[in-house]
């Protein structure tokens, strides 16, 4: 899913802010970043199914200063609106609490 290398993350969209952190000598990353690749990767894989492009939008995987992984989901305003639209339709929901 991430292709040759880690270019991939910067094709296309700025997701610079995504890797950037602090981190703390003594703390685990690796683990949480594994996690967080795996699980950014099914993410991406579920998009390209639904017919989105990773160009134009993204799950970028990465981790916090305790070392848990999370993923960040860096997309085009108009991918936005497409996902936004395709998760309302499956859930049956136009908005809700935040």
């Amino acid at each position: 899913m991430t292709g040759s290398g880690d270019d991939w993350l910067s094709n296309g969209l700025d997701v610079e802010s995504a890797r950037c952190g602090l981190w703390v000598s003594g703390v685990e990353y690796v683990a949480g970043r594994r996690d967080a690749r795996e699980s950014a990767d099914r993410l991406n894989r579920a998009l390209l199914g639904a017919g989105f492009e990773l160009s134009e939008v993204r799950a970028v995987a990465s981790t916090d200063v305790s070392g848990r992984g999370f993923v960040r989901v860096a997309a085009r305003l108009d991918a936005v609106d497409r996902l936004a639209a395709l998760l309302e339709t499956a859930t049956g929901s136009r908005g809700g609490a935040v």
